[in-house]
């Protein structure tokens, strides 16, 4: 399987091949079987983790060691934002345009993302062709428990209406065979964004709109770390949604 995770650090600190090559001293075809699996030695590994100032751990996570200490746990929190609203738009656009294999979306009404990023829908679709799982959950705007944030919020009715606007928005994946988007019923318990090895995260606070909740950028380590279990969430609320 190919090491992405070492191809997209790569790119982002602008590392070419020969670079990597001129710094451990390796031929260049090995570099090549680096970024097709192969583990470097040890040595190797520090050096280009330092190179493309990422965490070895992270770039070859073959132990998939259990994260049960506090330590290792945060070890995978990237950043932390006092409110969404803080996290640059280049972070989701970045995360939404590198991400391969999955995509997950839960919350409300998530109405700041296709806004942020017009083209998301047919977008994503493009990503579920080239066989990247899209999965989007919003809340089902005619619950109890929509009605009941609305409530908290003193929106006067406005949640409802933001989720169908964001539904129009991605009518392409709302329609599309190859992506899948859900009605969920769950308390406004968090909102989750997941592409591939990196999600975000924001825990909502009582009576606040989300885009001054915290934010909280994750990349998974390793096994049963914080990403673990927040995707573990994902699974746990898409199992109860149901198909818009």
């Amino acid at each position: 399987m190919e090491n992405e995770r070492l191809r997209r650090a790569m790119v982002r600190a602008t590392v070419t091949v020969e670079d990597v090559h001129k710094l451990t001293g390796v031929d260049e075809k090995t570099v090549q079987r680096w970024l097709k699996g192969r583990v470097p030695h040890q040595r190797h590994r520090w050096a280009v983790a330092k190179l493309v100032a990422e965490d070895e751990a992270y770039l070859w996570p073959t132990s998939e060691t259990r994260l049960d200490s506090s330590a290792g746990s945060t070890a995978e929190v990237v950043a932390a934002y006092a409110h969404r609203a803080d996290a640059p738009s280049s972070l989701w656009t970045r995360l939404i345009d590198d991400a391969r294999h999955a995509v997950d979306v839960l919350g409300y009404a998530v109405q700041f993302l296709p806004e942020l990023y017009p083209a998301l829908g047919t977008r994503l679709v493009a990503k579920a062709g080239d066989g990247c799982r899209v999965r989007i959950a919003v809340a089902d705007p005619d619950s109890a428990e929509v009605a009941a944030r609305d409530a908290e919020e003193r929106l006067d009715g406005g949640i409802a209406p933001r989720i169908r606007s964001s539904l129009r928005h991605l009518d392409a994946c709302v329609r599309s065979d190859l992506t899948e988007v859900r009605y969920h019923r769950t308390v406004m318990y968090n909102s989750i964004f997941r592409f591939d090895d990196e999600l975000l995260y924001t825990p909502h606070l009582f009576g606040r709109p989300g885009y001054e909740s915290p934010l909280f950028h994750l990349r998974r380590v390793g096994q049963g770390g914080v990403f673990d279990n927040l995707v573990q969430h994902m699974d746990d609320v898409w199992a109860t949604a149901t198909s818009v």
